[in-house]
């Protein structure tokens, strides 16, 4: 059967393992053919194909539900689900989310995008399904990456504590297919989930007990034989831990056996309990690039096929690498300094770091409260710690910022990598309310670079800041200083201006910079001149400078929400000291923003250049 022709999951009860197996060489295809030019999550979605078409076969979504764990290995089940003639458009505008996503299909129960939160949601559909007298499947599939986050193990040990029958699936992608991972393994763990199995076991048990004298004992010792065998072909160790959590354990199980999955699971679906399942799989299975980079084709942007290399995107470095680089010159002179990271090392740069100062970089998982309250205590003991971390990811640990960090006035700087806009993952993934999180906090420092120059100096400055700092910047780096050099030093609390007007002001913060000089270009060619001004200090902000400002009309930009936002504090400010309000403060607006490429998003969003000056040139001939 071909791809292209399966309309429903329905049709995969129906064909045989051969078939099946031959659609998974058809699916692998079509993942590295769509990823190559659309950029996305390669190698765990090709790490997961069998597994999914084995769920797809044993279970009867969408009456089952499924709930992925980050959500970024779905594109398999995108493809079962009637969605094969519209994966072309993935992550692109208008087109397939990278992620679960309910309003494109019935089939995606729950929307996800951030780590360790499908038991949670699981156990609680798992919840409603018993109180509403359902009978169906609830099943998470939660990679061993997500395990490193807290969340799990509070909903693990809920659902286990209260017997609520779920199915959680441990996709394991970080082990080799181990030792015991055979034969006689996938045949002991198969029987052990049969329910002829089981229902076996308790009757002789009891019937044994029954027996005067020497009726218990003997339980006892069968007992302890088969726990002796059972040793030598299962993963004792993990059979333990989730035991310990009120969970029956299975596996672990070879993820690319497909007859193997589909057994197990099939047994496993009849139990009237909660559940894990332990897959072991291999990430980027089937693409040698991506077999022997995992790492790299993990979230890759367009490459080439045959090679593996990405399509050049840009000749600068990243923010990230940027900062990377720079710490680790500080470091030198500063022993102090540690930087910190969530599972992200190379997707914020601190590679660099790490291949400098092995010792000064801290992994810690995808733990981001555990990082921040850790960052502190690193602080408290005489280090300078830096935790480099996406800035929507950053919103887990808002709680530790404000307690732990800024209570104690201790020097952690945050860097907020991909901060606005970041392009195709989406909605879970755009870091567009840090300003509002961050601004209220007393004691924080908030900063945004209008260029990796002056990254570089804010970094500097950090070092010798007794105090906590956040600074944010964009997934595109920009480098501005050949019209407009940078600075030797950062204050905190100066403002930067770059051109002087007559007619009004632009007020840029951060990424909007580089749009706010294109907008004067075109105000220029219109015959007006405008102020511009970096705002990078955002709090404090440079009062002396607005108050100077405010004889013209102010227009603010921001690539962060509306509200609590760079403009809503200029505003505040304004108000409060008797000056006329912003003009107009340019922010995105009161709605989750769709996925899509940055410049297409921002001209949705009226935040392009040209829909700037159009609105600029009509509110002055208003006003």
């Amino acid at each position: 059967m071909r791809l292209d022709q399966i309309e429903t999951p329905k049709v995969l009860k129906t064909l045989s393992i051969d078939e099946l197996n031959d659609l998974a060489g058809q699916i692998r295809s079509e993942l590295v053919s769509t990823v190559a030019r659309n950029g996305g999550h390669l190698a765990s979605n090709l790490g997961v194909v069998e597994l999914t078409l084995a769920l797809h076969r044993v279970f009867d979504m969408p009456a089952d539900k499924l709930i992925f764990d980050v959500g970024h290995q779905s594109y398999v089940h995108k493809l079962l689900t009637g969605r094969y003639d519209r994966f072309h458009t993935l992550r692109t505008h208008g087109g397939l989310s990278g992620f679960p996503k309910r309003s494109e299909s019935e089939y995606d129960a729950f929307e996800t995008g951030h780590a360790s939160t499908a038991i949670s949601a699981a156990l609680g559909m798992a919840r409603a399904r018993d109180q509403l007298g359902g009978k169906h499947q609830v099943i998470a599939l939660v990679g061993d990456g997500a395990m490193t986050g807290g969340m799990c193990y509070e909903a693990l040990n809920d659902a286990g504590n209260s017997k609520t029958r779920m199915i959680v699936i441990l996709n394991d992608n970080e082990m080799s297919i181990a030792r015991n991972v055979g034969a006689l393994s996938r045949h002991l763990t198969n029987l052990r989930a049969s329910r002829g199995w089981k229902d076996a076991k308790t009757a002789v048990r009891s019937g044994l007990e029954r027996i005067p004298l020497i009726g218990r004992p003997v339980a006892n010792c069968i007992e302890w034989l088969k726990d002796t065998i059972k040793s030598v072909f299962v993963d004792e160790q993990n059979e333990g831990f989730f035991d310990a959590l009120g969970f029956r354990y299975y596996g672990p199980i070879d993820g690319h056996d497909l007859p193997g999955l589909i057994r197990t699971l099939e047994n496993v679906k009849e139990l009237q309990e909660p559940v894990v399942v332990h897959v072991l799989t291999q990430k980027g299975h089937g693409y040698d690039k991506a077999e022997e980079k995992p790492e790299i084709f993990h979230g890759t942007p367009p490459f080439y096929v045959e090679s593996g290399d990405r399509r050049k995107v840009g000749s600068l470095p990243s923010y990230g690498t940027v900062m990377a680089k720079t710490l680790a010159e500080m470091a030198e002179e500063d022993k102090r300094i540690i930087t910190i990271t969530a599972a992200m090392p190379s997707g914020t740069g601190l590679n660099h770091f790490q291949d400098r100062y092995p010792d000064r970089m801290l992994d810690v998982g995808i733990a981001e409260e555990h990082a921040v309250t850790m960052a502190a205590g690193l602080a408290a003991g005489g280090m300078k710690p830096y935790f480099a971390v996406y800035a929507s990811f950053a919103q887990r640990g808002f709680d530790q910022l404000i307690h732990d960090v800024c209570m104690p006035n201790l020097p952690v700087t945050l860097l907020l990598d991909r901060a606005g806009l970041v392009g195709e993952d989406g909605e879970t993934h755009h870091g567009v309310w840090d300003f509002a999180s961050t601004l209220p906090v007393p004691n924080l420092t908030v900063l945004a670079p209008r260029d990796i120059g002056e990254l570089k100096t804010m970094l500097r400055w950090s070092a010798a800041h007794n105090g906590p700092c956040v600074i944010r910047y964009g997934r595109n780096s920009v480098d501005l200083s050949a019209r407009y050099p940078n600075a030797e030093t950062f204050t905190p609390g100066k403002w930067e201006l770059l051109e002087q007007g007559r007619d009004c002001t632009l007020l840029a913060v951060g990424s909007m910079v580089e749009v706010a000089i294109a907008v004067r270009d075109m105000l220029a060619e219109k015959g007006i001149l405008a102020r511009l001004v970096n705002a990078s200090s955002v709090k404090p902000m440079d009062e002396a400078m607005l108050r100077k400002i405010a004889d013209k009309p102010v227009f603010t930009l921001e690539e962060h929400v509306r509200t609590g936002g760079f403009g809503a504090a200029i505003s505040t400010y304004m108000v409060e000291n008797q000056l006329p309000a912003p003009a107009k403060i340019f922010a995105l607006p009161d709605a989750f923003v769709t996925h899509g490429s940055r410049a297409v998003l921002l001209d949705e969003c009226s935040l392009s250049p040209e829909k700037i000056a159009a609105d600029v040139i009509h509110t002055l001939e208003t006003k």
